[in-house]
């Protein structure tokens, strides 16, 4: 029995070049789908795409900046082709900041709704008339951020928020038309991004710091990207059918397990 097959879907993943979006764009391929890296890091994307063809699936590469509508636009409707098909949505791609509200300026502020935001309802937006035709799946990425205070990350913990919220107003709202729509929460998890935050923020002493990181997770450690992804596969199968309207935290125990 061959259960999380995606063989003959068509997916979309937003950020798809690296950490997180890299993992899920290869799992995806790896049980089938046909996926569809949206970034502008094309080198990344690429480099991505190539692992994914050494392994037998397929993958394609559409630049674009998902805040920017026109872009995003023209990327789903290239994506879904002449037959018009869409089968799975991924937003993935987005941005950090770092600050308290005293300490965000009202330009960052607007660049992470921008992104964070804007851009998965322009992803949404622009996927939903070829979901509705057949049906299918929408995954958001939001973050333990949107369910519990994370010191100096206002901005951030607002569009997350956000993202949860449009998760559960678009599952209601296009049940009947065979949409299921749901959005995962991680907690800290190991990707290159965390890497350079270590390497800018605590200079000389990253190793310290990605321990003490580590073990803010009750389970001991950061998650990985592949566990991340290995969800959002099961979500996107037909086995995951019964499931719509959910935040799923991945979070090693974070947000219900610390006091």
């Amino acid at each position: 029995m061959n259960i999380f097959s995606l063989k003959n879907k068509k997916a979309i993943v937003t950020g798809g070049s690296s950490g997180i979006g890299s993992a899920i764009s290869k799992v995806l391929a790896q049980q089938g789908a046909l996926v569809y890296i949206l970034d502008f890091d094309e080198i990344g994307a690429n480099s991505v795409i190539m692992d994914i063809f050494k392994k037998g699936g397929q993958a394609v590469f559409k630049k674009c900046d998902i805040s920017i509508k026109k872009e995003v636009d023209d990327a789903i409707k290239s994506a879904a082709g002449s037959e018009k098909k869409l089968d799975i949505i991924i937003n993935n791609a987005g941005i950090a900041h770092i600050g308290s509200l005293e300490k965000t300026a009202i330009e960052d502020f607007d660049k992470l709704f921008s992104v964070n935001v804007k851009g998965v309802f322009h992803v949404m937006k622009s996927s939903l008339p070829f979901l509705k035709s057949t049906g299918g799946v929408i995954i958001n990425m939001a973050s333990i951020a949107a369910s519990v205070g994370i010191k100096d990350r206002f901005a951030y913990s607002m569009t997350k928020s956000a993202v949860v919220g449009m998760t559960r107003s678009v599952a209601k709202d296009y049940i009947n038309y065979n949409i299921r729509c749901n959005c995962i929460s991680p907690g800290r998890v190991h990707t290159p991004f965390v890497n350079g935050f270590l390497k800018k923020n605590y200079p000389g002493q990253e190793m310290a710091m990605f321990k003490k990181l580590s073990k803010s997770q009750p389970i001991g450690r950061m998650g990985r990207p592949e566990e991340v992804a290995n969800l959002v596969l099961y979500l996107c199968s037909d086995e995951a059918s019964f499931i719509t309207g959910s935040n799923y935290d991945i979070d090693g125990g974070f947000t219900h397990l610390t006091n």
